[in-house]
């Protein structure tokens, strides 16, 4: 395992209250778990959120990289990361690639842009060892945050949660088993790597997030959130255009529809 550069301090509340409800299905042998960061010019957000990460806590950690030019991957080399290079442009291709070289039972996703807090991924590594197929950081939930809270006008926010709505009403079942995720386009959640692939995801897209949500749902996996505080990003900006991103997304849920589960 790789060593974290500081002791964190352990959150503050445990994520299994959030977990799905208690069943005999819990894994029987320890979840051997990955942690993989996603980059993209992401230098000054790796340097705020890396020291940070517990990376002792995890077997496997490893970054995909989608082409920086700013010292990034020589970063995360530097704190004892391998990167590795994104073979095929787009974000489906990209989140393939991650758990394509993910080696243990589950994989946790993190973008190190200064936006959520390092520790944060515990929880997420607590909810899929309690037995969760999918664990995903809420920015929706009472005890989260988004980072337009503070704005009179939340148009990204009132659109994600709409999309999670419609996407439990289309493809949720009615199980304990399967909360209603909110957030179902936040980027940081975790995964079993073969329940991953068992949705047999789309290689070329912006749908991912959204799709092991809708995929998930349909094939009756275990579900849920964690709450998540975002934060105002500290540099550069988002890689998504809200406008085109939606439109996309949106054919995505067309799709689906006419998709065999």
């Amino acid at each position: 395992m790789l060593s974290a550069s500081s002791t964190p301090v352990a959150p503050a509340a445990s994520p299994a209250s959030f977990a799905v409800a208690a069943s005999a299905s819990v894994p029987v042998k320890p979840l051997r778990t990955s942690l993989c960061l996603l980059v993209w010019n992401e230098l000054e957000g790796c340097k705020l959120d890396v020291p940070g990460l517990p990376l002792d806590q995890f077997d496997e950690v490893f970054a995909v990289d989608g082409g920086s030019t700013d010292g990034t991957i020589a970063y995360l080399q530097s704190r004892g990361i391998t990167g590795h290079a994104q073979r095929n442009r787009g974000y489906n291709a990209a989140i393939i690639e991650c758990f394509q070289h993910c080696t243990t039972d589950a994989l946790i996703l993190y973008h190190p842009k200064g936006t959520i807090e390092p520790i944060e991924v515990l929880c997420c590594k607590e909810l899929l060892e309690s037995g969760c197929d999918l664990a995903i950081g809420s920015r929706m939930h009472p005890q989260g945050r988004n980072e337009e809270d503070a704005r009179l006008l939340r148009p990204r926010k009132w659109f994600v949660r709409s999309l999670g709505l419609l996407t439990a009403l289309l493809w949720r079942r009615r199980s304990p088993q399967q909360r209603i995720i909110h957030d179902v386009l936040h980027g940081f959640r975790g995964m079993r790597r073969d329940k991953f692939f068992a949705i047999d995801p789309l290689p070329t897209g912006v749908s991912i997030d959204l799709e092991m949500v809708a995929r998930s749902y349909r094939k009756g996996f275990r579900i849920a959130e964690f709450p998540s505080v975002e934060k105002p990003r500290p540099h550069g900006g988002t890689h998504f255009a809200a406008w085109p991103t939606g439109k996309k997304l949106l054919k995505y849920v067309w799709h689906e529809l006419h998709r065999p589960a």
